[in-house]
């Protein structure tokens, strides 16, 4: 159950999915762009690394983020978090929209999917002003 509800669970399986995804992209494109022009080939490896590094220092001050803002139970913190992950929602929009193959697409889809659970733990996390959030299972009770 507390994978649904903590921040910090959400953002770092978005971090580890995200970078995974994007090693996968980076070594499509270079694959792809190695084999078109094999005399550029270096420059795209340089040019897809940057890109592997942004997208994961990106991701990863998300997961710190969530991190610190389940750690602290700040509601402040959910909500800029909910408003980071409005923006990677648009930016994965734009993108799946705008895809030029189907890993592309899968990326923008899982992005958005990721995205979409990390705001609805923060939405938690904030309907509960900072509490912690109890679960409760129904239908068990105790016979004696």
């Amino acid at each position: 159950m507390k994978i649904k509800y903590e921040t910090n669970i959400a953002t770092f399986v978005q971090f580890i999915v995200m970078s995974l995804l994007a090693i996968a992209n980076g070594l499509k494109s270079i694959i792809v762009d190695c084999v078109k022009n094999p005399s550029d080939c270096v420059g795209d490896v340089f040019t897809n690394f940057i890109l592997f590094m942004l997208t994961v220092f990106f991701f990863a001050n998300v997961w710190i983020l969530g991190y610190v803002a389940h750690d602290r139970r700040s509601p402040r913190l959910a909500a800029l978090l909910i408003a980071l992950e409005a923006g990677i929602i648009t930016v994965a929009l734009f993108n799946a929209r705008h895809y030029t193959d189907y890993l592309g697409l899968a990326t923008s889809i899982i992005d958005t999917v990721l995205a979409i659970w990390v705001i609805l733990s923060c939405v938690l996390l904030i309907q509960h002003r900072g509490k912690r959030t109890v679960v409760r299972r129904a239908g068990r009770r105790r016979r004696r």
